[in-house]
């Protein structure tokens, strides 16, 4: 019971005022000994209601470690003017977008939405090796839509055969533990 009583009192006894942010908030900090370590405490007051985003990201960093020392009043100043002018480039630059996207609407072009149509029929088909050396299987044009022609095939083959002997396949001629390294 004494040792909690010590406790409250040295909270707000014992504490040092780091600093004051723009809203009004107050920040403090105290060393105390925990398992016989001397480890530093830092906390906040806040002014009026408690609101966690109110705190600037400078002052998140020193109350979570990350930072040794409590940011200074000119580098709040320094950093709130460095937010205001990315704010004001973000503002001009989504202006100059606008302007420019209704420029290309009144020309008739079309507009891209950013989105990425899916993979035509040939980039996908072409992604697929050639069948692995016990699996023959033939491809014939029509199967294929004509995709492939022979010389494509042959070049393939050849570049298969170039390559290292690593196990190749689309999986469904997959057999567990049958892969063994080349000697």
């Amino acid at each position: 019971m004494r040792g909690l009583l010590g406790r409250i009192a040295g909270f707000f006894g014992n504490r040092t005022k780091v600093g004051v942010d723009k809203a009004g908030n107050k920040y403090f900090t105290r060393k105390e000994e925990v398992d016989g370590i001397m480890k530093e405490k830092r906390w906040v007051v806040f002014k009026g209601e408690e609101d966690p985003t109110s705190i600037p990201v400078e002052w998140i960093c020193w109350l979570n470690g990350q930072r040794k020392r409590a940011p200074t009043p000119e580098e709040m100043m320094e950093m709130e003017a460095r937010r205001e002018r990315v704010r004001q480039n973000v503002a001009l630059l989504k202006k100059e977008e606008e302007e420019r996207l209704a420029k290309e609407g009144s020309r008739g072009k079309r507009v891209s939405t950013g989105k990425v149509s899916g993979p035509d029929l040939k980039s996908f088909i072409q992604q697929f090796p050639v069948p692995s050396e016990g699996n023959e299987v033939e491809e014939s044009t029509g199967a294929v839509g004509g995709l492939r022609n022979s010389q494509e095939s042959a070049a393939e083959k050849a570049k298969q055969e170039l390559e290292s002997s690593e196990p190749t396949g689309s999986g469904a001629s997959f057999r567990p533990g049958t892969w063994q390294p080349p000697t």
